[in-house]
């Protein structure tokens, strides 16, 4: 069973591969960045498993013309650019020219989907953005109702406020959620928070909710400080292992003196997605692809790196350049120096046989960008599970 899909705003591809090793077949993939595209087109080139027949629209989405995917379409994901909410960008929010979710409510609205996914950052949940949240969602909800030229989005919100209390699911509708997950809690070996979108078309009336978290911090705790096992499998001497975490020191000895071991797998860890690679050298140099040292990393104040035996802090791609601290690695002698293009790879699950075009700040802002790929194949995964229930009813 074909569940074919649409994805926007791809960027490097991250959450685009994740739908893919979840099932759907993407008919297009819109991006309108030129490294991104490059990146992607490199990797369609190279045949790469999971990109087979992509068809890549690199431009502005504005001028995408839906009557012209040719299969019906079960599924639209992407991550509207997330610069107008992000902690790091200007926080313009709905007066940001580059505020998307329009757009991806206009494919919604052409395309009619069984199912969407989108993503964003935790910044969309400030309060001081949580008109413009309930806005996003009733748009998505109703995405017939259509804001008319000129029409201010608080009046258009009042609009969709009257339709959604008055005539429930008439017409085109999703039953929409939302949550803010930590890919860590989810087995990616970073600490990166996202708010995601997913809508099911109300007449296919399926219950579906987020997939429960398969890892957690107070396992790694246990590993590492009350059994050992972490040290052990990472082959780490005591005499070589470092000092408990004061900070952590009340949560530990919970753990150790509870009568019930913590749930579920440990968080993985910067050491446990990046240990078996060698140390990056100059280029040319590494038999990984995009592992070549650069040099010139520093600690200055709110940039100390990550630590190595924690997931690593979430990759950013910074409005003025990469910023270094959320791109290096801190080691116990308090040396540091940045993730190469592989290791950010890694941290966002990325396959090592995925390649990245670009310079370094380049390549890096994608990453900073990028959705981790096994976060997007978890709620893919499940997403898909309903819609193919729903197709045997």
């Amino acid at each position: 069973m074909d569940f074919h899909s649409v994805e926007l705003f791809a960027g490097a591809g991250g959450l685009a591969l994740g739908m893919a090793k979840a099932g759907f077949r993407h008919e297009l993939v819109a991006e309108w960045e030129r490294n991104a595209c490059n990146t992607i087109r490199d990797n369609i080139n190279k045949n790469h498993q999971l990109m087979h027949k992509w068809n890549v629209f690199e431009g502005d989405v504005r001028q995408i013309d839906y009557s012209k995917v040719s299969n019906k379409i079960s599924l639209i994901s992407g991550g509207p650019p997330c610069q107008p909410f992000s902690f790091g960008g200007k926080h313009r929010g709905n007066d940001d020219k580059r505020d998307m979710f329009p757009e991806a409510v206009r494919a919604v609205r052409e395309l009619k989907p069984k199912a969407f996914i989108f993503e964003n950052v935790k910044g969309l949940l400030r309060e001081s953005f949580s008109s413009y949240l309930s806005y996003i969602l009733l748009q998505l909800t109703h995405p017939e109702i259509v804001r008319k030229p000129n029409e201010a989005w608080e009046e258009h919100l009042r609009k969709l406020e009257l339709y959604h209390t008055g005539n429930g699911e008439f017409g085109l509708c999703y039953r929409v959620v939302h949550q803010c997950l930590n890919a860590a809690d989810y087995g990616t070996p970073q600490k990166r928070e996202r708010v995601i979108f997913v809508g099911f078309r109300s007449d296919l009336d399926i219950s579906w909710s987020f997939p429960e978290h398969t890892h957690s911090q107070e396992a790694l705790l246990m590993d590492q400080w009350i059994t050992g096992e972490y040290w052990e499998r990472h082959k780490i001497l005591k005499e070589k292992r470092p000092e408990v975490p004061k900070n952590l020191m009340n949560i530990i000895n919970n753990i150790k003196y509870s009568l019930f071991k913590p749930e579920g797998n440990a968080w993985k860890t910067v050491r446990d997605a990046i240990s078996d690679l060698p140390e990056p050298k100059k280029m040319g140099d590494s038999y990984f692809m995009n592992h070549e040292f650069r040099g010139g990393a520093r600690i200055y104040d709110g940039h100390t790196g990550s630590c190595l035996d924690e997931p690593s802090k979430a990759l950013k791609a910074g409005v003025h350049g990469v910023p270094g601290g959320e791109n290096m690695v801190a080691y116990e002698n308090g040396e540091v120096r940045y993730f190469t293009v592989r290791e950010s790879a890694r941290l966002q699950t990325f396959p090592d046989d995925y390649i990245f075009k670009g310079s370094w700040t380049e390549t890096m802002r994608q990453l900073g960008n990028a959705v981790p790929v096994d976060l997007a194949y978890i709620i893919g995964k499940s997403v898909k599970k309903q819609l193919e229930k729903a197709e045997q009813i």
